[in-house]
Order: structure tokens, then C-alpha cells, then sequence
């Protein structure tokens, strides 16, 4: 007898109707399919928009179909070094504020529930977690977020010993945020496919971090960017991907080195497509995702040079897949 069975088993001969609900969840879990994904949108797509005007985006978000929104930083209980760092991207964003744009977090939220929409994940800057974790965590509470992601290591990365102290200060991050029914995140950016001492950085992390209160999301377009397979790493690794940020490219692009510096993630946005539209197999990876146990599937074509006809090309495309 399988678990699934035991557990309807036990359910049925003890009468507990207290199991329905889990059970529900159980069926739902394994009945998902492409057609009933929510999709969402990590803002960093549409970072202009977003500043504009945050509500109208939002409604607009929710009037296409997507269900989910991923938020990055810095936040108003973000780290001062976090807030500096991004004015120093500020002009390649065409943005001047952070987020939430003006709002406190319990009005956005409210602004989520009225178009149907959550935000299930939000990246956030390293320093801000390494000195500002409790105002980081009470500020993003409101929102009801699960995932707290950090998108990139500037540092920190450059031997294996500097993923080994990695694995202790990401198992560390998770621990605190479990207290907030939160779980820590790292997403790949294409330098943590460089083998070191005969490992692969990425699997290493994945391979020596607690499951329990840490995740990752996987970027498919960085991930093939430095020579990875996407589909690949989600069948070797089930149950580590929570989330899934989908990409297309238009032609085949390699890092010109190690994926670790901003001038080589740059020179792949020219390179990027509206998932559905290039040359990856991205019914595949989402079939593939959805058996690793990934949950949350975000649009992310990196500052988009076409904001509307990305947002509704992508939902058209991801939507239709069979």
C-alpha cells in the first residue's frame, strides 16, 4: 500500500472526517496539470509599469489570467545597503522608487485579494538577511508571502568552501524564517554550474541543505545559459524546485565565461523571447516540473522591451499548452 492509500485507508476506518480536507489537498496535488497551472509574473518583467502605476498593473495582471505575482526589492524594511545597491539600477529599470511604490505592505495585499491575485514568493537582497531578517520578515508578514528568494550571489561564490559556508548561512536563514511560516529560497543564475573540485556548486547546495526550510527556484533560461538542462536537474532533484521562472530564447546563447558577472546576464536579454516563442521545449520542462513537485510557475522575461505584448503573448502561449 502506497502512502496515498494508507492515508485515505486510515481515514475511512477511523471515520475522521477531520481528513477530508487534507485529503482534498492530496487529490489536488496530484492532479495538476498545465491547464490548471496559475501562472504569475515576476515583476522584474515589467519594473516601469509596476512603478507607475501598481494597481493598475495589478488589475490588468489579474484581467489577462495570471493568479500569481512575485515581488523584488528592496523594501522599506530592507537594508540600507540594499536600498543604495539599487539606485544603482535604478536608470537601467527606468524606475526611481522601490517597493511597495509608495504602499505599506497591508495595502497591497488588499489590493492582491480585490483582483484575485497572492504573492506567494518575493526576492529580497542577501544583506538585508544577513543584518536586517526580523524587519525584513515582520514587513513582508502582511502579505501572506511562503518563499523568500534571493535571486543572485554577488560574492561568497568564488571555491567550494564558499558554498560550503553557504549551506550553513542559507540552513541558518531557513531557520529563522520557519518561525514565520516562511521558507528561505535561492535561485540559480548560471555561475553555480561552474564544477569546483569535481562538484557542480548548484547540486551542492541543493545536496547539503536542509529540504525542511530550504527550496529553489530554477530559472530555465540562466540554467541552459551555462550549459545546464533544465529538465534534467528538476528529474535528479524532486521536491527541491518550488518554483519555476520560464523564459524562451529566440536563438541558442552561452555564457561567454562563468555566468557570474552582470555584463554576461546583459548580454542575454537580447536573446530572450516570450516563453512559447523560441527554442526551448517548455511544455516539456512544465511537465517535467509539475512531477518534481514545482508549485509556482512565473513569467520572467527580464525587463522586456515589448511589457504588454510579453504579458499577454506568454499567457496566450503558456495557456494553450496541452
Amino acid at each position: 500500500m502506497n502512502r496515498r492509500e494508507a492515508i485515505k485507508h486510515t481515514a475511512l476506518a477511523t471515520g475522521a472526517l477531520a481528513m477530508t480536507p487534507s485529503l482534498q489537498a492530496i487529490e489536488n496535488l496530484t492532479s495538476m496539470t498545465i491547464k490548471n497551472i496559475n501562472f504569475g509574473v515576476q515583476l522584474f518583467t515589467i519594473p516601469s509599469m509596476v512603478e507607475k502605476d501598481l494597481k493598475g498593473t495589478l488589475q490588468l495582471l489579474s484581467d489577462i489570467g495570471y493568479k500569481e505575482i512575485e515581488f523584488f526589492g528592496p523594501y522599506p524594511f530592507s537594508s540600507d545597503v540594499a536600498k543604495q545597491g539599487f539606485d544603482q539600477m535604478k536608470q537601467m529599470l527606468n524606475v526611481q522608487q522601490h517597493a511597495f511604490y509608495g504602499y505599506e505592505t497591508k495595502v497591497v495585499k488588499t489590493m492582491l485579494d480585490d483582483f484575485g491575485l497572492s504573492a506567494p514568493s518575493v526576492h529580497v537582497n542577501i544583506d538585508s538577511l544577513r543584518t536586517h531578517m526580523t524587519a525584513l520578515l515582520d514587513g513582508l508578514a502582511p502579505l501572506d508571502t511562503k518563499y523568500v528568494v534571493l535571486p543572485i550571489l554577488m560574492d561568497g561564490r568564488a571555491s567550494l568552501d564558499d558554498y560550503k559556508k553557504r549551506v550553513d548561512e542559507f540552513n541558518g536563514f531557513g531557520e529563522q524564517m520557519a518561525k514565520y511560516n516562511m521558507k528561505f529560497v535561492y535561485h540559480n543564475h548560471g555561475y553555480e554550474h561552474k564544477e569546483m573540485n569535481g562538484q557542480v556548486p548548484l547540486q551542492y547546495l541543493i545536496d547539503h541543505t536542509d529540504q525542511e526550510t530550504v527550496q529553489f527556484e530554477l530559472d530555465i533560461f540562466w540554467m541552459a545559459a551555462a550549459g545546464a538542462d533544465p529538465v534534467e536537474f528538476l528529474k535528479a532533484n524532486p521536491g527541491r524546485f518550488k518554483m519555476l521562472h520560464l523564459k524562451d530564447a529566440a536563438s541558442s546563447y552561452r555564457f561567454s565565461k562563468d555566468g557570474g558577472t552582470p555584463d554576461q546576464w546583459m548580454a542575454g536579454f537580447p536573446k530572450m523571447a516570450d516563453p512559447g516563442d523560441g527554442i526551448f521545449d517548455i511544455k516539456l520542462i512544465l511537465e517535467e516540473a509539475i512531477k518534481s513537485g514545482v508549485d509556482h510557475f512565473y513569467l520572467e522575461r527580464d525587463l522586456t522591451p515589448t511589457p504588454m505584448d510579453t504579458l499577454k503573448n506568454s499567457f496566450k502561449n503558456l495557456s494553450s499548452l496541452q
